[in-house]
């Protein structure tokens, strides 16, 4: 990490960190939302950029912070993949639902104490343990803003479907092959 510019625009963890504090608005949003449709609007976008940022870190993040973290870090690494998969099993529940449905409410809420909770640790311990290794979290930054420039490209030629929940996951390994996979 530069001393001169520790955080540019371009670090792979302010990236990471500026997507959770764009989700946690949209959260902040849907709890102010009075209609069903924005209201499915709102989570169609929250399930959006959960589905992007997830990829970054499990495509990207996870995998490099692997390889400089030490034993007790393979931990915290483990971990974010389990919580993302319960994550998307949330998102998938989601996808078709419309805000006046069973649950609906239910489902958007148990998401959202998930990402704040995921958040948390990841803020707290994981990226601080980050910070401290030699990993180029400038060049990971770089890595990251182009595939996040793709994926957003992929989920935008989804659409939207006023007054129903869109979110539609991107496909990925199952989870043992996605948490031993190295970057490439």
């Amino acid at each position: 990490m530069s001393l001169m510019n520790p955080r540019s625009s371009t670090h792979a963890i302010k990236l990471l960190e500026t997507d959770h504090r764009e989700v946690d608005a949209m959260f902040e949003a849907f709890e102010k939302a009075t209609t069903g449709p924005d209201q499915t609007e709102i989570v169609s976008r929250i399930c959006k950029a959960l589905a992007v940022h997830t990829e970054l870190e499990e495509r990207i993040f996870y995998p490099e912070s692997r390889k400089v973290l030490k034993s007790d870090g393979q931990d915290q690494v483990d971990e974010a993949y389990v919580e993302h998969a319960s994550l998307k099993g949330l998102i998938q529940r989601l996808d078709g639902m419309r805000a006046n449905e069973p649950l609906f409410k239910a489902y958007v809420t148990v998401l959202k104490e998930y990402v704040q909770h995921h958040v948390k640790e990841e803020e707290k311990d994981y990226f601080p343990d980050v910070e401290k290794t030699s990993l180029d979290l400038e060049a990971i930054g770089q890595r990251m803003l182009v595939l996040k420039e793709e994926l957003m490209t992929q989920l935008r030629d989804e659409g939207s479907h006023r007054g129903v929940v869109r979110a539609k996951l991107i496909e990925s390994q199952p989870l043992p092959q996605r948490a031993m996979k190295k970057a490439a």
